[in-house]
Formats: structure tokens, C-alpha cells, sequence
């Protein structure tokens, strides 16, 4: 699939759509996307910041998309576990970026070149419009490459 008929269908999607999730950009080569959560009167908490939910959900499936698909069709690539640290309170716009380095890709093909499978981590920061970080979020992969494939 093209990396912005991803981002279409990202941003149309209702959960992201309804919650003021917008993702900016995908790289056509899936090495890097950007995703933005606007405070809107539905995704404040009852303190009136962004609900914690909806700052893990802006980065929820991100590293997997883009691991997937820039390892292409060979390789089974699932979200396996994910955290999230509140730093600070999130008001108004806030973003997230995700940039997948070639070595990464090096080192998941390696590991995964024998059938085995891998686990990795991701860490995505949260990031507010003055530069603050609003809270860490970790992301675990698994990666394998499918039997059968040379």
C-alpha cells in the first residue's frame, strides 16, 4: 500500500478521526511519520488535559506500520507490548515522530534471518508545542520472517 493511502485511511478512520488524532506525514518509504493530537473539548479529562488514552492511542500503531511495511511482505511484524510514562500534564496540540534507521532494519533482518524470531523496542516521546515532553511512550515488536521465506 502507498504510504498516503495510509495516511488517508489513517485519518479517516473513526478512533483517530474522533479524536483529534491527525497524522501529518508517512514517508513513502515508511521510514518516518509524524502524528498530531489537538485538544478538543471530547479528549480533555476531567482536569482538562488530554486523556491519557488518547496520547498512547496518537502513537499506538505506528512503529508496527511502519517496521511492516518498510521490512515488506517476508516478514510477520505484531505489536507485542507497550507502556507509557506520563511526564507532564498535555495541553493544546501535541506530536509525535517516528523515524525507523536502515540499521534497525539491518539488525531485525539479521536476527530474523534463521527463522528466529526478535523482540524490540521502540521509545517515541510526546512532545508539546513549547518543546516539552508530555510523556514517553515504549513500544515492543515482535518481528519473525516467514518460514518459506529465502
Amino acid at each position: 500500500m502507498k504510504a498516503s493511502t495510509l495516511k488517508l485511511g489513517l485519518n479517516l478512520w473513526p478512533p483517530f478521526l474522533f479524536s483529534g488524532i491527525r497524522v501529518c506525514r508517512i514517508a513513502a518509504d515508511y521510514r518516518h511519520a509524524r502524528v498530531e493530537l489537538r485538544m478538543r473539548p471530547w479528549n480533555r479529562n476531567y482536569v482538562g488535559t488530554h486523556f491519557g488514552g488518547s496520547l498512547f492511542s496518537m502513537t499506538d500503531p505506528f512503529w508496527m506500520l511502519l517496521t511492516l511495511n518498510a521490512l515488506g511482505r517476508d516478514y510477520i511484524v505484531w505489536d507485542k507490548a507497550g507502556a507509557i510514562e506520563f511526564v507532564k500534564p498535555g495541553r493544546g496540540t501535541v506530536h509525535a515522530e517516528f523515524t525507523l534507521d536502515e540499521q534497525v532494519l539491518q539488525q531485525l533482518r539479521e536476527a530474523t534471518a534463521g527463522g528466529e524470531k526478535t523482540l524490540r523496542w521502540f521509545d517515541t516521546d510526546v512532545i508539546d508545542a513549547g518543546g516539552d515532553v508530555v510523556a514517553r511512550v515504549r513500544k515492543q515488536l515482535y518481528v519473525r520472517r516467514k518460514p518459506g521465506r529465502d
